[in-house]
């Protein structure tokens, strides 16, 4: 368990950070990018959750994954080593969190009617906050990808945050009244 009894430690003064595993790096680094940007989606769900009825089963879907991505960041935080020890104790993202997320897909898109448009971030507040989610965590799942290409990453990572922003698209037409409320893309409707 985490015990933080200071919040400030002045150890990022000079432009670095320390990993789950001790060492330190730059604070734009390629691995620090990838679990800043799993934060900052975070942030964002966490604002999806207050447009939503405190524990309606939607509510609790995005509660375990907030938990789930702070589980990403320790992930992410602690790069993979040669010490058998030292991984069988790091918290790594497990295929049965990505398979939750493809059943939760598939029982909320079973609701919705076929897309026969685009869809545009709008509808409820919740819908819109959710787009916005998603674009972020498309983005989480960019800057992972980077980092796949110059170190060793959990591939499981990076199979949760592309399940998780489909994710949020089926979960942000389930809250747009089931699609009813979807806000369409018209192509050249502005010409």
């Amino acid at each position: 368990m985490v015990q933080l009894t200071r919040i400030y430690t002045r150890g990022g003064d000079r432009g670095e950070t320390s990993l789950g595993d001790g060492s330190r790096r730059p604070k734009d680094d390629l691995r620090v990018a990838s679990y800043g940007t799993v934060d900052e989606a975070n942030g964002v769900i966490g604002l999806v959750r207050l447009h939503l009825e405190t524990g309606s089963d939607e509510d609790r879907m995005l509660a375990r994954i907030q938990n789930d991505l702070f589980d990403l960041g320790a992930d992410l935080a602690c790069p993979a080593g040669d010490d058998p020890a030292r991984e069988a104790k790091a918290l790594r993202i497990l295929p049965a969190q990505v398979d939750r997320l493809e059943t939760e897909i598939d029982a909320m898109n079973a609701g919705l009617q076929p897309l026969k448009s685009f869809i545009l971030p709008g509808g409820t507040p919740a819908s819109a906050h959710l787009h916005l989610a998603r674009t972020v965590v498309r983005r989480a799942e960019r800057d992972l990808v980077e980092l796949m290409r110059v170190e060793p990453v959990n591939e499981a990572a990076l199979r949760y945050l592309n399940r998780l922003s489909d994710h949020l698209f089926v979960l942000a037409r389930h809250l747009n009244d089931k699609g009813t409320r979807d806000v369409l893309w018209v192509p050249g409707a502005n010409r």
